[in-house]
């Protein structure tokens, strides 16, 4: 009950990448990258299980961007030739690798990383994958002209290496799609279409986490234009509450979404972010389960699991870790304050 987790990335040690970046540029190279890489894994799952979280990630160390760290295993798609492309509806600019050629995986994308963390904690674990949308809108079309063929191509091959997570050893598969919150119709109509196309087939729990960024300026500055209220979840969670998808996230701690959304969801497990990402201001365990508390008037205490808001990769690493002791404890407080 209120077993905390956190929604994915966490920052890189300043030994292994640039930090406060979301697109590091790596220390090393070789095998001193690939050594650099798990020694970080292993840094971020103890600091987990320290602060007391249920669930663990690998912090998504060996990927340079989150969507990118998949993208490098797939044939079709030319990295070398990079171009400017709008990101989530021209929110911000980034160079984007161009799809050029029929996409086919390449082998394995994370057993390494995925066989290494199931090694180092007996706690239950939580692999991340970039959801079909999200990629879509992260990469310059330039084989399929058409979004939802592609996304479906994209899901084919996600859906390989979730089941090969899961043979890992993985307890729960999470897709990333920040993209649902800005293309809302077509979330809830192919979106999630392709999403359960990815999950085809798995019996561990799967998840979808749906934010409103990482802690950016571009993301900070969008989310001045939403309004007093932001129902964006409000498209996308019928459909979703219908899918075979396991658990959802959505962004609660100092967001405008209004907690009765989360009904919207029915049965399914729900994510509750009570960590927020885009300040550094380190949250109070109270403050943590007062959150929790608000958002049990809507989700039942067993599908309740407290979380962050979005990935803490941006952040300074000793932000990171304070706010992690704060999920965890907060989580213990809210046990105890509503466990009964």
């Amino acid at each position: 009950m209120f077993d905390p987790a956190i929604a994915g990335s966490l920052p890189k040690p300043a030994w292994l990448a640039e930090t406060e970046k979301l697109w590091p540029q790596w220390r090393a190279e070789g095998e001193a990258l690939a050594t650099a890489k798990l020694d970080a894994t292993l840094l971020w799952i103890k600091l987990q299980e320290e602060a007391g979280l249920a669930v663990v990630g690998d912090g998504e160390q060996s990927r340079q961007h989150f969507v990118h760290g998949f993208l490098e295993q797939v044939d079709g798609i030319d990295f070398a030739h990079k171009v400017e492309m709008g990101i989530r509806a021209d929110r911000y600019k980034a160079m984007v690798p161009q799809v050029v050629a029929p996409l086919v995986l390449k082998g394995r994308v994370h057993e390494a990383e995925a066989r290494f963390l199931r090694a180092h904690t007996d706690r239950r674990i939580k692999f991340t994958l970039p959801g079909p949308m999200t990629i879509v809108d992260t990469v310059a079309d330039r084989r399929y002209g058409d979004r939802v063929e592609m996304a479906m191509a994209f899901a084919e091959l996600l859906n390989r290496e979730a089941l090969a997570l899961q043979a890992d050893g993985v307890d729960i598969v999470q897709f990333d799609e920040p993209a649902f919150n800005v293309y809302m119709a077509e979330a809830a109509d192919w979106g999630v279409k392709a999403l359960e196309r990815a999950t085809q087939g798995l019996t561990c729990k799967t998840a979808v986490h749906i934010c409103y960024g990482y802690g950016i300026p571009a993301n900070l500055d969008w989310k001045k234009t939403l309004g007093e209220q932001w129902r964006q979840y409000e498209q996308v969670f019928p459909a979703l509450a219908k899918s075979s998808i396991d658990q959802v996230s959505l962004e609660c701690y100092h967001s405008h979404v209004p907690p009765d959304l989360m009904a919207l969801l029915g049965d399914k497990e729900v994510m509750v972010g009570v960590i927020d990402v885009a300040s550094d201001q380190v949250e109070t365990p109270e403050e943590v389960a007062e959150t929790i508390g608000r958002a049990l008037q809507f989700v039942a205490r067993e599908r309740l699991i407290p979380c962050t808001n979005c990935g803490l990769a941006p952040m300074r690493r000793e932000v990171a870790e304070a706010k992690l002791r704060a999920l965890g404890a907060g989580a213990a407080l809210a046990r105890s304050r509503y466990g009964s």
